[in-house]
């Protein structure tokens, strides 16, 4: 795609956020919160640092809880310090995601860039964020398995793209209710979490229901029940008004290409692995794959916004069609993890050096 070009054809931002919550607890919230801030403070960089909070949040999480054992009974837990940093460091990124706007029309200074940082860094806060709580539950016994979070955060990133895919076909972003209620539940809980233990998280709440299960219902109910439908009907809606902005089935559905080969590929591999790759680093198999998702999704919201047909395939899908060749043939036995090591910075440096493209482009 032709970035160059791009930047001459951005759309007015368009979005509509009907969520209650948003509606009328947080945007009077965050109404308050932008009055106390300096206007020379560019709203990018309250995007940015809104971001950077989220991966202070991941790493620090990674420090203590690596393979997220730490939950397990006989492991040595996560310090009541770092719940409650975490609780902390996560809403003041939510705060500070919910302001950047606000601030941006409060200085004159909304541009597209403002949006795309915005929305772009959104996609990649997904697998930060995700892999951050699980570190509550964990994987052991009474826990959620690596194998099970890596399909629920398949269910995160898709839930993401069809906001994007809505816009792409509508031409206006309808934000999910499901992002709000996550942001301050998952705060709430780590501060919780602090006071009363990881051992609480484990117990039932009823019978044989544990939390856990608690955990992976409310993911998929918002995603099922709520974003999907809601996503159908205001793309069904615009085809009854005839201002759907696709001309055919193949163009509309094209941004969901990329995203099924890679959840494809993926999934492959953590199924046929000699090695059990997922089992062994799941975190970095995590990262990989919420990188590589970011890649394509930040490639789809500049589609939407310039205006511009969604690019088929991404090229980042080659190496990882080369490792999972590898992989099936079983030539790479003993070598997954430098495979995964290596595939991991490929991607990370390509996703970065875009993002650079694109805002020194912009």
């Amino acid at each position: 795609m032709n970035i160059s070009r791009c930047c001459l054809l951005f759309l007015q931002y368009s979005a509509v956020d009907t969520n209650p919550l948003s509606l009328y607890v947080m945007h009077p919230f965050w109404n308050s919160v932008v009055k106390i801030l300096p206007t020379w403070l560019a709203p990018n960089l309250l995007t940015f640092s809104g971001f950077m909070l989220l991966v202070l949040n991941f790493f620090m999480l990674a420090y203590f809880d690596f393979d997220f054992y730490a939950s397990g009974v006989g492991h040595t837990h996560v310090p009541s310090w770092v719940w409650i940093a975490a609780g902390l460091l996560n809403f003041t990124a939510y705060t500070l995601d919910g302001v950047d706007g606000k601030q941006a029309r409060r200085t004159n200074s909304s541009t597209p860039l403002g949006e795309l940082f915005d929305h772009g860094l959104d996609s990649w806060a997904c697998i930060f964020f995700v892999v951050t709580v699980y570190s509550i539950f964990g994987r052991g016994e009474a826990g959620v398995s690596v194998l099970t979070l890596f399909f629920i955060l398949w269910v995160v990133l898709f839930s993401f793209i069809l906001s994007h895919w809505e816009k792409y076909n509508t031409g206006i972003l309808f934000l999910p209710w499901g992002y709000d209620l996550s942001q301050v539940t998952i705060s709430i809980v780590y501060v919780i979490t602090a006071g009363v233990g990881v051992e609480t998280w484990n117990g039932p709440i009823f019978l044989n229901f544990h939390y856990r299960d608690l955990f992976s219902i409310m993911i998929l109910g918002c995603a099922f029940i709520i974003t999907l439908p809601v996503s159908l009907y205001n793309v069904f809606k615009a085809y009854r008004s005839n201002t759907l902005k696709q001309n055919s089935f193949y163009e509309a559905m094209l941004p969901f290409v990329s995203p099924l080969l890679l959840f494809g590929l993926c999934s492959l591999w953590v199924l046929i692995s000699h090695y059990d790759i997922i089992e062994k680093h799941p975190r970095i198999f995590y990262f990989m794959v919420g990188t590589a998702f970011s890649n394509i999704t930040c490639k789809l919201i500049v589609c939407q916004m310039s205006n511009t047909r969604c690019q088929t395939l991404s090229w980042l899908l080659l190496p990882l069609v080369t490792v999972v060749i590898l992989v099936i043939s079983g030539l790479v036995r003993n070598k997954e993890y430098h495979l995964l090591m290596i595939l991991t910075t490929v991607i990370s440096l390509a996703h970065i050096h875009y993002g650079v493209c694109v805002v020194s482009r912009l």
